[in-house]
């Protein structure tokens, strides 16, 4: 009888929980690196109902998110990640959301001014801002 190959093993993909999870441990550390209040960190996330919220900040492996807030959480990972590489000094990195900002799409206002619009739009503009300033796709 011919032997079989081995099928080489690849690790089990995340659930939803894991992902959820990982994002918002990721999402509450850069929130006190910004120095965000809850209210602002709640706007971020979507305005989920304040027990919500803290029941996500207490036990984030419990929460299942929705695809909403999980969009939110990959555009917030990413002007993070884009600040950390523009502004390699982490207290200027962390410093850029809460400054005036002179570019289009800003009107003078802080990149926080702007994602605390409320729509995920707001979030994707940011994004896509730094991108560019990347010289990654705008």
């Amino acid at each position: 009888m011919p032997r079989l190959a081995a099928v080489p093993r690849t690790p089990p993909k995340p659930g939803a929980h894991e992902i959820s999870a990982a994002g918002l441990r990721a999402f509450f550390n850069i929130a006190r690196d910004w120095g965000l209040s809850t209210d602002e960190q709640m706007v971020l996330l979507g305005s989920p109902g304040r027990s919500t919220f803290f029941k996500w900040k207490a036990a984030p492996e419990s929460a299942e998110l929705k695809r909403d807030t999980l969009e939110r959480l990959s555009y917030l990972l990413g002007i993070y990640k884009a600040l950390q590489i523009l502004l390699p000094d982490a207290t200027a990195a962390d410093a850029w959301v809460k400054k005036p900002n002179t570019a289009p799409g800003f009107g003078g206002r802080s990149a926080l001014d702007r994602m605390l619009g409320g729509n995920v739009s707001d979030l994707f503009a940011v994004r896509q801002y730094l991108d560019a300033q990347r010289g990654g796709w705008a």
